[in-house]
């Protein structure tokens, strides 16, 4: 005889488990609440500043500029004389030299003000990294975190993924944040003086060609900072203790054995070979800033070509040089190591 049909229970259905891509971005998710502080809050404080002292330089300068009309100055300019702060009869008289001259200076100061969110960048980078499988073995927080069906790769991974990409464009979006902010003030106090700013300030195109500059180097600077991120995510997987010291002096052990010794030249190499190749890409690998970099920079300088000190084709430059790609071979090789140790070691 057939039980009736309402006492049947339903098939139980089975939990599917989760997509890899959407744990990879609960993991990213993770990291970002946990160090919230350092990846947005450190940086956004540092444009904060950056940009109350910009504004504050501006106010002084109207102040002194006032000032100096009030005791009898003027402004020549093409055997013009202007009475008064008149930016607008000014600009009318400046010719297309002047106005690139303009557009260059416009620069180098929307550059000056953004970069402080960079500079802060550097530091929590690097003590992220240090403290990324470090922290959770000294709290023991680990063991929660290994219970989960979650892999040592994914969870390294994803603290890669925040250390290369997360925070440098959390960084970069504030600053270009930061650079606009003093835009506007430029402009307020530009249009109070007679001037229009739109095609002054924002005709040329001067903020969105930086602004497009910074987020195209956020993939040379992860490349970049390969090897320093995969030698401090190896010394946090690896350290029992004060990981800080383990990763700085050792390198800077080397470096002094080799400088002192001399054995780098027994193989051709200059005997402080070792400081720039090795000891530099361990340690300043979070520095936005190459070489090569800089060289260009220097170069687009003298050209008096500002506004392509930090060109696309400049920075991308970089692939181009055989140290990238070793660094790069060499930072997923520590990564993997970091990797296997997170599997071993528990133990605060």
């Amino acid at each position: 005889m057939n039980a009736p049909a309402d006492t049947i229970d339903p098939p139980a259905r089975t939990a599917r488990p989760a997509h890899a891509t959407h744990t990879f971005r609960l993991l990213l998710r993770r990291e970002y609440w946990e160090h919230r502080g350092g990846i947005v809050w450190a940086p956004a404080i540092a444009g904060a500043i950056s940009l109350l002292l910009s504004v504050g330089l501006l106010v002084m300068a109207i102040f002194f500029a006032h000032r100096s009309i009030a005791e009898g100055h003027t402004i020549e300019h093409n055997g013009v004389t202007i009475n008064g702060l008149d930016l607008g009869t000014l600009i009318r008289q400046l010719n297309s030299e002047d106005m690139r001259q303009l557009a260059d200076g416009l620069y180098m100061t929307l550059f000056m003000a953004s970069s402080w969110p960079f500079i802060v960048m550097i530091f929590v980078a690097f003590f992220y990294c240090l403290g990324a499988l470090y922290d959770d073995r000294k709290d023991r927080s680990v063991l929660f975190w290994k219970s989960l069906p979650v892999s040592d790769s994914a969870t390294v991974l994803s603290k890669l993924v925040t250390a290369v990409v997360v925070i440098p464009l959390a960084a970069t979006l504030i600053a270009i944040v930061t650079m606009l902010l003093f835009l506007i003030a430029i402009s307020i106090a530009a249009a109070a003086h007679g001037a229009n700013p739109l095609p002054l300030l924002w005709g040329n195109g001067t903020p969105f060609v930086l602004a497009g500059q910074y987020l195209a180097a956020i993939p040379v600077y992860a490349a970049w900072a390969l090897p320093t991120v995969g030698w401090l995510l190896l010394c946090s997987a690896w350290s029992r203790g004060k990981p800080f010291l383990w990763a700085v002096l050792v390198p800077l052990a080397f470096g002094v054995a080799s400088s002192m010794t001399g054995l780098l030249q027994l193989v051709g190499l200059e005997r402080h070979w070792l400081w720039g190749n090795v000891v530099a890409r361990m340690l300043l690998g979070t520095v936005p800033l190459t070489g090569a970099d800089l060289s260009y920079v220097s170069e687009a300088m003298e050209r008096g070509e500002v506004t392509n000190m930090l060109g696309i084709s400049g920075v991308y430059s970089n692939f181009a040089l055989p140290s990238m790609w070793i660094g790069i071979v060499a930072g997923a090789v520590m990564i993997a190591i970091a990797i296997r140790l997170r599997r071993w070691r528990e133990e605060g």
